[in-house]
């Protein structure tokens, strides 16, 4: 598994949050889910773009 199949992963899971909370659910419930879905998006883009540890 590559260093960066982690940080693929976390984006892959934040689309997805973040897409059910814009078209599934109604309200404040939904802002919050989209909101938590486009951290885990920016999370793992920072992740891709700090330096891998070498071992």
């Amino acid at each position: 598994m590559s260093p960066t199949s982690t940080s693929w992963v976390v984006i892959g899971l934040g689309i997805i949050v973040s897409a059910i909370g814009y078209f599934l659910l109604p309200g404040q419930f939904a802002a919050g889910i989209l909101g938590f879905g486009l951290a885990h998006i920016v999370l793992g883009l920072l992740d891709l773009a700090r330096p891998a540890v070498k071992e």
